[in-house]
């Protein structure tokens, strides 16, 4: 794994070479954070099946994805598909057929995930950036059309946080509302709160939200009291998602990139 580290933090980032048997078709290759310390509390991180095992769907940590949004050949029924930030891929099969090759570099604050990938009549560039600022990790992505026709794009993040201490989960800058469910409702404090703990299966809910202005999300951590995630961008959907080990939200975003053109987002988790 390839790490940044200051005097507070110390964050792990699967190496797309060495760490190979822990990606898969779901999450980018290049970039995904594995898990962040804190030099007083340890692991910040979990996953759905976090500290018990590890596959490669389920993932931990804060992965994230263009998986939603393959692309494939008009009128194809073999499977095959480019996942950008992993590959070609047999959809079918759920299998890597090749992994997509990275440009690395790294200095004292920084790590960049840079490669070319090639199908069909798509061609793309891709970069992620991780970056460690004092307790600031920002995760960035720049996605650039290098064909001549509009290239559709789907991708999320997907923190892991450990299960707060208390049932008050996450509160969003935007107002959210959610149809009633066995999982989740709202707080009076704002909050977004668990329902019927301890769980023994996952809940998902998709959230009704106005989409106004880019998100900030704060969670509840049970190691470090609260910690905050701040997208540059507007989510287009944003669903919640949590089990015994685990919540996340995924802000997702949902778009075009025209030929010659370029997308660039970025989030920064604050712990």
């Amino acid at each position: 794994m390839y790490s940044l580290q200051n005097s507070s933090l110390t964050v792990s980032i699967l190496d797309p070479i060495a760490d190979q048997a822990r990606l898969g078709t779901r999450y980018c290759t290049g970039g995904y954070i594995f898990q962040i310390q804190d030099a007083v509390h340890g692991d910040l991180l979990t996953g759905p099946t976090f500290p018990d095992s590890f596959n490669t769907f389920d993932g931990q940590g804060i992965p994230d994805a263009f998986r939603l949004g393959p692309i494939q050949r008009p009128g194809a029924s073999d499977g095959t598909a480019l996942i950008i930030g992993v590959g070609i891929c047999d959809l079918e099969a759920d299998q890597v057929r090749e992994f997509c090759r990275w440009e690395i570099a790294q200095d004292a604050t920084s790590i960049r995930f840079r490669t070319e990938q090639t199908f069909e009549s798509t061609s793309l560039e891709l970069e992620r950036c991780v970056s460690l600022n004092d307790r600031t990790i920002r995760s960035a992505t720049r996605l650039r059309n290098t064909g001549k026709r509009p290239m559709p794009f789907r991708w999320f993040p997907h923190p892991f946080y450990p299960q707060p201490d208390t049932d008050e989960l996450c509160r969003f800058n935007l107002p959210v509302s959610f149809p009633e469910n066995e999982g989740y409702d709202l707080a009076e404090s704002g909050f977004v709160r668990r329902l019927g703990w301890p769980w023994t299966c996952g809940h998902y809910q998709a959230l009704d939200q106005a989409g106004s202005a880019p998100l900030t999300i704060l969670q509840k951590h049970p190691k470090l009291g609260l910690v905050s995630g701040t997208c540059s961008y507007i989510p287009t959907y944003i669903p919640i998602w949590g089990n015994p080990n685990t919540f996340s939200w995924e802000p997702f975003l949902d778009g075009w990139v025209g030929g010659g053109q370029e997308r660039a987002w970025h989030i920064d988790y604050d712990f």
